[in-house]
């Protein structure tokens, strides 16, 4: 069975992932992961901090020259817009986020203790854990793939891309 763990914040220093359960004699091609994180930047209407980060994965433990051994594979990321200790508190929830729903759960009154982690920037590692289990895949003949299939009702690329320009500017 496998299991993953993140870490982090979305303008902390790092993001961090612990993958555990992958066999043992995996090649991993870290260039593979790193083409699903540039992927993950380049959808269309992405906002400014996917401009701003260039991920990479460094590969801390797990994978001896390019192979899996068996034992829990720790990833980072870092972050080059780490700003979390200098950021001012966000107290009014953002609409269609995770901010009020985890103010109430934790107590927090200061939301940015959550938006930090309930944040689009986070999913970053995950695409790393996630390309890593593709290649776990492939050698069982299963590829992943996907496309979007609309967007506000619409389903051609044009009126996509419209529909996400309209919802940017409101």
């Amino acid at each position: 069975m496998l299991r993953f763990l993140t870490a982090g914040e979305s303008h902390g220093k790092s993001l961090l992932g612990i993958l555990e359960g992958m066999p043992a004699g995996l090649k991993i091609d870290k260039g593979l992961i790193d083409k699903d994180l540039a992927r993950r930047q380049a959808g269309y209407g992405r906002g400014q901090r996917m401009r701003i980060e260039k991920d990479k994965v460094e590969i801390l433990s797990g994978v001896v020259k390019s192979i899996t051994i068996a034992s829990p594979i720790g990833l980072l990321i870092n972050n080059k817009d780490a700003k979390l200790d200098v950021l001012p508190p966000l107290y009014s929830p953002r609409p269609g986020h995770g901010d009020l729903a985890g103010g109430l759960k934790y107590g927090f009154s200061d939301l940015r203790c959550v938006l930090e982690r309930a944040s689009a920037r986070e999913t970053a590692m995950r695409v790393a854990v996630g390309a890593i289990c593709k290649i776990l895949l492939s050698k069982f003949k299963i590829n992943i793939v996907s496309r979007v299939i609309s967007i506000g009702g619409q389903t051609r690329e044009g009126n996509i891309k419209k529909v996400i320009d309209d919802a940017a500017r409101r």
